[in-house]
């Protein structure tokens, strides 16, 4: 198990921010709202909640793992 030292893990929080991923995976969430106000009304119950929760998992899975131990993790919550 790798430690981090408190101070090296207050750096590490936010810096997801920065990454280029976290910032597409962002702009791809308001993407998807901005799509699903065009779907019928029929599709309500069904697909856009999916689609909604599948956009927002990606920039949420970087924060989190942002927040983890080591990079080791970190790279985990990535591949979710």
């Amino acid at each position: 198990m790798e430690f981090v030292s408190l101070e090296t893990k207050k750096k590490m929080q936010f810096n997801f921010e920065k990454l280029i991923v976290w910032q597409k995976s962002m702009e791809l969430v308001d993407l998807v709202y901005d799509q699903v106000k065009r779907l019928p009304r029929s599709e309500d119950h069904i697909l856009i909640p999916q689609l909604l929760r599948a956009a927002n998992s990606v920039p949420c899975n970087i924060a989190e793992g942002s927040y983890r131990q080591g990079k080791k993790e970190f790279i985990q919550f990535l591949f979710l």
